[in-house]
């Protein structure tokens, strides 16, 4: 799918394949043993930064309403203080060597936490063993980011396994069946991302998206469009953005209407209010920025709609990566960010 494009890593190639990688991941969870009954289990706790971090913020907005326990995603070097033997703890580093994961999650295993860990090897799977923790084995894929059916998919199937998100089998089939529908209208030259990413030029996006489902999708494309087009970009949830940033968008009109595009990710999970609140924010930001666009997802079920929103966004991204003549896959900065870091 790449052709000639500045593509180093086939990242192009990896968003098409989004579909297999779903489905391949639910087959990684299968049959994981040493998992706590479901009974002991008070809390569940995700560790995860960047890439493998999204994974936390897919299983709170797809698993947490249904869940009789409440979810929690770190994203740092602390854990809560209510963690312990009540918790079930997912640590996730891709590269099993992230420095914030490791830290987390030697705290949470010091106080008894239920861990289960999901790495391609580093340190993170050696404690794993350490601790005769359940390990899930990630796949080989070049950069994290591209891997998010890989960590989003295997805690929900253990959830499943253990009881307590009953139907995660149902959801994932219904992701790969969308997704498999939207790869083969997103891969035609001109399509839909292709166009997106032409209406926001180069221009700074400004994502939107409603509840959880959205606010998720929404953050994922300001992630993306960060290390794939090396741009500036950000996000905000409805409804909270109806009570403060909608007051941001009052001056410097002259300005926000050459540089800022809004990227609104809709889906057929929001609540009334929200989808009213989508209408009326139109009204107040549509003079004041280049362009509103939306990204519409489909598919049954909320998973399927989230993924389908991701996959659009990660294409929309690319496609800017490859208007701006930059390679998608390297981010030097964090590399030299993280060599700085070292001790």
């Amino acid at each position: 799918m790449s052709g000639d494009l500045l593509d180093s890593v086939g990242m192009f190639d990896l968003a098409a394949a989004l579909p297999d990688q779903v489905a391949e991941a639910a087959e990684l969870a299968a049959g994981v043993t040493g998992l706590p009954d479901r009974q002991t289990v008070q809390n569940v706790v995700v560790l995860g930064m960047g890439g493998s971090g999204i994974a936390g913020d897919v299983l709170r907005a797809i698993a947490g309403p249904f869940l009789s326990v409440p979810v929690t995603v770190v994203k740092g070097h602390e854990i809560p203080a209510f963690v312990g033997p009540g918790t079930l703890c997912f640590a996730i580093s891709y590269s099993g060597a992230t420095e914030e994961t490791l830290a987390a999650a030697r705290a949470a295993a010091e106080v008894g936490a239920h861990m289960v860990v999901l790495s391609r090897g580093g340190a993170l799977a050696a404690l794993a063993v350490e601790w005769d923790a359940p390990a899930i084995a990630l796949p080989d894929i070049p950069m994290p980011r591209a891997g998010i059916g890989a960590v989003s998919i295997p805690p929900l199937m253990v959830l499943e396994q253990m009881g307590l998100f009953p139907g995660a089998t149902q959801q994932v089939a219904e992701a790969v069946a969308q997704l498999a529908r939207r790869r083969d209208e997103l891969i035609r030259d001109g399509g839909l991302a292709q166009q997106i990413a032409r209406e926001i030029g180069r221009t700074i996006p400004v994502a939107y998206g409603g509840d959880a489902l959205g606010a998720v999708a929404a953050y994922r494309f300001k992630c993306q469009v960060n290390e794939n087009a090396k741009a500036p970009a950000f996000a905000a949830s409805l409804p909270e953005l109806c009570h403060n940033e909608i007051c941001g968008w009052g001056q410097h009109g002259d300005v926000t209407r050459q540089i800022m595009t809004v990227v609104r990710f809709r889906h057929d999970f929001e609540h009334p209010q929200v989808a009213r609140r989508f209408d009326l924010t139109f009204d107040i930001i549509d003079e004041v920025v280049h362009a509103v666009v939306d990204i519409n997802a489909r598919g049954e079920g909320a998973l399927a709609q989230l993924f389908d929103l991701i996959v659009q966004a990660d294409l929309v991204s690319l496609h800017m990566a490859a208007a701006a003549g930059v390679d998608p896959g390297p981010i030097p900065v964090l590399v030299d960010l993280k060599a700085a870091l070292a001790p």
